[in-house]
C-alpha cells in the first residue's frame, strides 16, 4: 500500500494539471500492468505451489487477476472468501484417484462421503466437485463404464438437490496415472451419456489428453457438451505452457471460447522458474482477446 500511495502521489503531482483521485488510481493501475481481457475466467490449482502459504498465495493471485484457487477442501475455503476468491473445483470426497466409481466395492463409501460433502459445498456457494473413475485392475472399459454409471446414478438425486455437478477428471494412463480408466475423452463422454444427468460432466485436462490422444482442439469441439472444466499444463513435463512445450495454448483457448464455454480454465503446471512469475506469464498466455 505504501508503494501504491507513492505512485499515486507522483501521478497526481505530475503532468499539466491535477488529476482526480479516481484518475490517479486508474493511471496507477495502468502503470502496474495491463488488466486481463476478461474472456477467460482464470483459476489455478494450489497443489503446484505447495511451499507458498495459502494466505500469501491468495493475495498474489488477486494481484494477477486470477478469480479462483481450486482443488482445496472445506478447511481452506474461508481463506479464499477472505480475499474474494472462488473455488471453481473443490476437492472431492471418497478414496482418491485409484479407487473410484468403476469398482462396485467402492460405491457405498463413495456415495456416503459425497452425500456428506454436498451440503458443505452448497453452504459455501460452490456448485462443482471433482471425482475419479479409479484404476482398471484388469477390468474391461465396458464393465468399468457400466459400474461407474451405477454408482454415479445413486448420487444424482442428491447432486440435483444441492445443485452440485460432479466432474470426473480425464487423466493420462501412459505417464502419470498408470492403469487409470477414464483416460480418453470418448470413454468419459460415453459415461456421461450412461449417467444421463446434467449434474455429471468431465474435467478436460489438456496436458493429460495431449499425451493420451492428441487432437486437442478437435476433441474439444466434438465433446464440449460433456466438459464442465479445463486444466492446463505444458507437454512434455507438465511445466510452464510457454514456447518451450508443444501445445499452442492461445489457439486452444480460442477453441474453448468458440464452443460457448463460460466456466473456468485452471493453470495446473509445475513451475520450473520463479513460481509466481511463471503463473502470471501463463495466465497472460491464456488471456486471449
Amino acid at each position: 500500500m505504501s508503494s501504491r500511495r507513492s505512485a499515486l502521489k507522483n501521478i497526481a503531482a505530475g503532468g499539466a494539471g491535477i488529476l482526480s483521485l479516481s484518475d490517479a488510481f486508474a493511471a496507477s493501475d495502468k502503470a502496474l500492468g495491463p488488466a486481463l481481457k476478461g474472456k477467460i475466467n482464470h483459476s489455478v490449482c494450489k497443489w503446484c505451489y505447495g511451499n507458498i502459504p495459502l494466505e500469501t498465495f491468495a493475495q498474489e493471485c488477486k494481484k494477477i487477476g486470477i478469480k479462483s484457487v481450486e482443488l482445496l477442501g472445506p478447511e481452506d475455503w474461508p481463506t479464499l472468501k477472505k480475499y474474494g476468491l472462488h473455488c471453481a473445483l473443490p476437492n472431492g470426497a471418497g478414496m482418491g484417484i485409484e479407487k473410484g466409481f468403476n469398482d462396485p466395492a467402492n460405491h457405498d463409501a463413495l456415495v456416503k462421503s459425497y452425500e456428506e460433502l454436498f451440503p458443505k459445498l452448497q453452504a459455501a456457494g460452490y456448485t462443482t466437485v471433482i471425482c475419479f473413475s479409479g484404476n482398471r485392475r484388469g477390468m474391461s472399459d465396458v464393465d468399468g463404464m457400466r459400474n461407474a454409471a451405477v454408482g454415479l446414478r445413486r448420487l444424482m438425486p442428491a447432486a440435483e438437490k444441492y445443485n452440485v455437478t460432479m466432474i470426473m477428471e480425464l487423466l493420462n494412463s501412459k505417464v502419470n496415472h498408470r492403469d487409470y480408466m477414464c483416460d480418453h475423452t470418448s470413454w468419459g463422454a460415453g459415461l456421461c451419456e450412461m449417467v444421463g444427468s446434467e449434474k455429471f460432466k468431465l474435467l478436460y485436462d489438456i496436458y493429460h489428453m495431449q499425451i493420451m490422444e492428441g487432437d486437442v482442439i478437435a476433441n474439444i469441439r466434438q465433446y464440449h457438451k460433456y466438459i464442465a472444466h479445463y486444466h492446463t499444463g505444458g507437454v512434455p513435463g507438465r511445466n510452464e505452457i510457454d514456447q518451450e512445450q508443444e501445445l499452442n495454448y492461445p489457439a486452444i483457448m480460442k477453441a474453448i471460447l468458440d464452443t460457448g464455454y463460460t466456466g473456468y480454465v485452471a493453470q495446473e503446471f509445475i513451475p520450473k522458474r520463479e513460481p509466481l512469475a511463471s503463473l502470471k506469464q501463463c495466465v497472460e498466455i491464456c488471456d486471449i482477446a
